[in-house]
C-alpha cells in the first residue's frame, strides 16, 4: 500500500510491505485523513517494515529509509536519546565522510538504481601502475608515448594549396595520411575522394575556420593533406641514375620557404631534378610546397654527408661546379654552360661561404643596371636556368 505525507524533505511517496498473515486493520491518520499504520496488538511482537533512507537521521517520519530486502529492516544508528545518531559537525568534510560510510554499509546488490563510488584500495594505491591514466579500459583514450609523437610530427607535415595537393595526389598518393577540403573544392577533387575512400584514408569536409585550424594558414586554398614526408636522395644513389644532360641545383643556407618554392617552382620549369640541400625537409614544407604550385613533385632533394663533400662527389663524377657572385664572374650572356654541372647559390644576405665558392670550376654573373645589390635568390635561379635549358635542352 502506498502513502503520502509531508516531511521536511517535501512530499514523499512511501511504500510499506506487510506479511500475508498481518490482517490488522488500518487506522486513518489524523493529520493527513489517509491510511496510517497498521495497529499494533499487545501480543504482537513483529515490527512494520517501514520505509528507510540513506538519511537516518530525520527520526522515524524521515522520507529516505530503505529496506534491505522485502521483509527484513535494518534500523537507523540511534544515540541514546533515541535519536538517529548525529552527523559530525566538525568541517564539511567530516560530515561528508559520516553519511560515505552510512553509503558504505549497503552492497550494490541491494538495490539496482544505486551505484557505489569505492576508494582506491590499498594494492592499488601501492602499485607502480597507480602513476599511469587510468581511463577506464577506452581505447582511445589509453597512454601515449611522448617519444612516438615527436618521432611521428618528424616524418610528416602539412601540405596546402590547389595545385600543390592536386599535383601531389597523382603523383604519390600513398603519401597521403589525412585530408581536409571545403565543400567548393570538393567537385575538383572527386577523384582524390574516391581514391581516399577505396584505400580507408580519412578525409573531413569541414568549413573555412577548420581547415585554416588543420593547415596553420589563411592560405590554405581549400584544402590540407597530411603526409609522411620525403626522404634525401644520397649523391651516389642520384649519380647512379643521372642522365647524360644533367644540371643539378646547389643552395647552400637557403631556408626561406618562400623562396626555396619558388625555386623548385623554377626547376620544374626547366627540367633541373635534383636538388643538393642540406636539410631536405625544408622541401617539404608546407609554405614551400604551396609557394612551388605543384613543381615540388617534380623535384629530388638530394643530401650528402656535409654540403661541401657533397660537391666534391659531384666533381670526381664528371659534373663542373658553377658558383655565382653578383661582383665578379663571367656574364652571364657570355658563358658557355656545360650540360653536366652544379649550379651553386647561397642565401641573399651573405651569399656563399668562401668554402663553397673555391671550390667552383667557374663563376658566373648577372648582368644589370647596378641599382641594386642583387636579385633575389628565387629570381636569379630562374635567370641562371633559362639560359641553360636555352643551351642544352
Amino acid at each position: 500500500m502506498n502513502d503520502e505525507f509531508k516531511g521536511k524533505s517535501g512530499k514523499v511517496k512511501v511504500m510499506y510491505v506487510r506479511g500475508e498473515d498481518d490482517k490488522s486493520a488500518r487506522a486513518p491518520n489524523p493529520r493527513t485523513g489517509k491510511g496510517g499504520h497498521s495497529a499494533a496488538r499487545p501480543d504482537d511482537n513483529r515490527r512494520s517494515s517501514g520505509p528507510r533512507t540513506e538519511r537516518g537521521q530525520e527520526g522515524e517520519r524521515s522520507a529516505g529509509r530503505r529496506s534491505d530486502d522485502a521483509g527484513r529492516r535494518t534500523s537507523p544508528r540511534r544515540d541514546e536519546g533515541g535519536r538517529g545518531a548525529p552527523r559530525r559537525s566538525d568541517d564539511g568534510a567530516g560530515r561528508r565522510n559520516d553519511r560515505d560510510d552510512n553509503r558504505g554499509a549497503y552492497s550494490s546488490s541491494d538495490s539496482p538504481w544505486r551505484t557505489v563510488s569505492r576508494a582506491p584500495s590499498a594494492d592499488r594505491a601501492a602499485s607502480p601502475e597507480s602513476d599511469k591514466p587510468d581511463h577506464g579500459g577506452i581505447s582511445g583514450k589509453s597512454f601515449v608515448d611522448p617519444e612516438q609523437i615527436r618521432r611521428q610530427r618528424n616524418e610528416e607535415t602539412r601540405v596546402y594549396g590547389e595545385n600543390a595537393c592536386q599535383a601531389l595526389f597523382q603523383s604519390r598518393p600513398e603519401a597521403i595520411v589525412r585530408a581536409w577540403f571545403v565543400q567548393e573544392v570538393t567537385p575538383r577533387f572527386r577523384e582524390a575522394l574516391r581514391w581516399l575512400a577505396a584505400n580507408r584514408k580519412a578525409y573531413h569536409v569541414v568549413e573555412d575556420a577548420e581547415i585554416t585550424k588543420a593547415s596553420g594558414t589563411e592560405h590554405h586554398g581549400g584544402v590540407c593533406f597530411l603526409i609522411k614526408k620525403r626522404m634525401g636522395m644520397a649523391v651516389s644513389e642520384w649519380l647512379s641514375q643521372a642522365n647524360t644532360k644533367d644540371c643539378v641545383l646547389a643552395l647552400e643556407d637557403v631556408s626561406n620557404p618562400h623562396n626555396l618554392g619558388a625555386i623548385m617552382r623554377s626547376c620544374a620549369h626547366f627540367g633541373v631534378k635534383g636538388l643538393l640541400v642540406n636539410d631536405a625537409s625544408l622541401l617539404e614544407s608546407g609554405a614551400a610546397v604551396r609557394t612551388a604550385e605543384g613543381g615540388a613533385e617534380h623535384v629530388q632533394a638530394i643530401s650528402g654527408a656535409t654540403f661541401s663533400e657533397g660537391l666534391e662527389a659531384f666533381r670526381k663524377a664528371g659534373y663542373t661546379i658553377v658558383t655565382t657572385s653578383s661582383h665578379q664572374g663571367t656574364p652571364l650572356a657570355q658563358a658557355e654552360l656545360p650540360e653536366k654541372m652544379v649550379l651553386v647559390l647561397g642565401q641573399e644576405r651573405e651569399g656563399l661561404s668562401d668554402t663553397a665558392f673555391k671550390q667552383g670550376d667557374m663563376s658566373l654573373s648577372i648582368g644589370g643596371t647596378g641599382n641594386v645589390e642583387s636579385l633575389n635568390v628565387s629570381v636569379a635561379t630562374g635567370v641562371l636556368l633559362a639560359e641553360w635549358w636555352r643551351q642544352n635542352a
